[in-house]
């Protein structure tokens, strides 16, 4: 607890007392604040309000079972709990259980310039059975740049070759991982590169131990690798450097120092004869580099805060010119018009192109940060923004063409779109908004989810757009205050409370989308025969607490052969729309719940508080 009020996780920089970026903290400045572990078993801090944020809470009670809070040596804090009957323990182990966790996936969430990650140097960090991070290494053969023994930090058991060398095509060959990074050990970024290129490329240079090509992108990294992981989350493949001969191929220190003394004696002779040439020729560099970079920055705005992103920064002619003069409109929103566009070369790229409304100037800042973080996020479920317009007055987003339209077309017609089809869409929904939340570089609260902000590709898999209202968390916040964005219906109640915000609104919003899922109608419907039918969020409840799940579904006769599985997402939805946010479970619960990894316990009503 820091002196200001605010509740904070500091990884250390051993062996001394000094700290890296916080990964976990309650973003409360508050000097009356205390934390509290209560007799209802929830750890929370109380400000001096006497209002309170939870932090875990626990399901059992304290009359059956035992129950800490511990701060664990890994850097994650966790409530476990313990039968204190052996023979009426039912279900549980006698032994103690975690039932909750802060951070959920510590892997993910120690980031920073500075430090290893949460499983140190030249490794990579995955969760194992009972969710606690392991140390992992590549299993891949020796030599290698990253050794199978792994201390510390590693280094390689042999000299590498020189860098004037020519490339190490002679020494090595690259090994394929998939779905691993080290995001924190880049020293080059290539864009629009294919995997021959990034293979190519991380080859040539004697300093490239690690490649990583995902989608068009192919990032460079240098020993010691750091913040290292692994899932399906991260997308793409690491390309990793492996020794193909024996270490004593490698020529030895002295003799690689005598190799380089000598080419030194010869470029020296060549170097001054041509001296007189190479200043005439620099001159000449420079002055035409001085006019071309003044006529270049004349017509294109380079903004410094997106240098080093995967974006590409348009002209407004550009986009115009793709967009025929912004005649096809796709849709609308609250912060601007969505048209279609062609990106050359041919074969013609088809984008959606979104002009953004004039933004105050106090916005400015947080719609540049906005559009460097979103535009590093990559996963299948989310639609890829391409690039951005920042000229004059005028915002532009350029983002990946959604050929099968938003799922508010998809699920409100008739007949109903098929029971399996809308599961798929869910669980797509779900994988992206825990991406977002747990598992991108900079966690993102998306704030306006629904069901027009889910787009559809080709094979009607789940992409989450629209990332207009979204708040980006630094890596010391899991909430933030903000003003109340999002749209009617699906926002959650404590942005109406004065309440700090957390990933728990996008929970919100999607439990009252899977209930539109389910039922295949809006949260609100005026013009029914029914009047206690008219808002879904109460109408399902109801549905759930009378045994009639049934009745979600209609004349459903796919959903209706899956009645189990119907009254699994109905429980799920409703945990999602507690009034009480640290009711609702976190989107990888949710996931865990819906993949039937662990059970779904009957949900209370919705509409009370702690």
């Amino acid at each position: 607890m820091q002196g200001d009020g605010n509740l904070v996780m500091y990884p250390l920089a051993l062996p001394t007392d000094s700290v890296y970026s916080a990964y976990w903290a309650t973003m409360t400045v508050n000097t009356g604040s205390q934390v509290v572990f209560d007799s209802s078993d929830t750890l929370y801090l109380e400000l001096e309000n006497k209002s309170r944020i939870n932090v875990t809470t626990s399901d059992v009670s304290t009359a059956d079972f035992y129950q800490r809070v511990t701060l664990d040596p890994d850097g994650v804090l966790r409530h476990y709990v313990h039968p204190k009957d052996a023979m009426k323990k039912g279900s549980w182990r006698n032994d103690w259980t975690v039932i909750a966790s802060e951070p959920s996936d510590i892997c993910q969430r120690v980031n920073g310039d500075t430090g290893s990650g949460a499983c140190g140097f030249n490794s990579y960090c995955q969760l194992n059975e009972e969710q606690e991070p392991d140390l992992q290494v590549p299993a891949l053969p020796t030599p290698f740049w990253i050794p199978a023994i792994l201390t510390v930090a590693a280094s390689p058991d042999f000299v590498a070759p020189s860098c004037g060398g020519g490339g190490d095509q002679e020494f090595f060959e690259l090994r394929e991982m998939a779905n691993t990074d080290w995001p924190g050990s880049d020293y080059e970024h290539y864009r629009s590169f294919n995997e021959d290129q990034c293979r190519e490329s991380c080859m040539d240079d004697c300093l490239c131990a690690v490649a990583i090509f995902r989608g068009a992108d192919c990032w460079k990294k240098r020993l010691p690798l750091s913040k290292g992981r692994i899932g399906s989350y991260v997308g793409g493949k690491a390309l990793i450097k492996v020794g193909t001969r024996n270490t004593s191929s490698f020529p030895s220190p002295e003799q690689q120092s005598e190799k380089n003394e000598n080419d030194r004696k010869v470029w020296l002779s060549v170097g001054l004869s041509s001296l007189t040439i190479s200043l005439i020729i620099l001159f000449c560099s420079v002055t035409a580099l001085v006019v071309l970079s003044s006529s270049y920055h004349r017509r294109f705005r380079l903004d410094s805060s997106i240098a080093g992103s995967t974006l590409r920064c348009f002209t407004y002619k550009e986009l115009e010119e793709a967009t025929n003069g912004f005649r096809k409109e796709l849709g609308n929103g609250a912060f601007g018009i969505v048209y279609q566009g062609f990106l050359p070369p041919e074969p013609k790229i088809c984008v959606a192109v979104k002009k953004l409304d004039k933004l105050l100037p106090e916005r400015e800042k947080e719609f540049m940060a906005e559009v460097r973080s979103i535009g590093q996020t990559h996963h299948k479920n989310l639609v890829r923004l391409l690039g951005y317009c920042n000229e004059g007055a005028d915002r532009l987003l350029v983002y990946e063409f959604m050929s099968n339209g938003s799922l508010t077309a998809f699920l409100f017609q008739e007949p109903r779109p098929g029971w399996y089809k809308r599961v798929e869409i869910v669980l797509g929904i779900v994988r992206g908004l825990l991406y977002l939340h747990e598992e991108c570089k900079t966690p993102i609260i998306h704030c306006d989810i629904k069901p027009q902000n889910i787009l559809l590709d080709d094979e009607f898999t789940a992409r989450i757009s629209d990332f207009g209202l979204a708040k980006l968390l630094g890596p010391d916040q899991t909430r933030t205050n903000t003003g109340i964005r999002g749209t009617k219906g699906y926002v959650a109640p404590e942005w109406f409370r004065n309440l700090p915000i957390t990933a728990k609104v996008d929970v919100y919003s999607f439990g009252v989308m899977l209930l539109e899922i389910i039922s295949c109608r809006r949260n609100l419907e005026l013009e029914l025969p029914r009047e206690e039918e008219t808002v879904l969020v109460y109408w399902a409840y109801d549905c759930y607490k009378q045994g009639r799940v049934d009745a979600l579904v209609g004349n459903d006769e796919e959903a209706m052969t899956d009645l189990d599985g119907v009254l699994r997402l109905l429980m799920v939805a409703i945990w999602c729309i507690q009034e009480d946010p640290s009711r609702r479970p976190t989107m990888k619960r949710v996931w865990q719940m819906l993949d039937c990894t662990i059970v779904v316990p009957a949900p209370p009503d919705p509409s009370l508080i702690n």
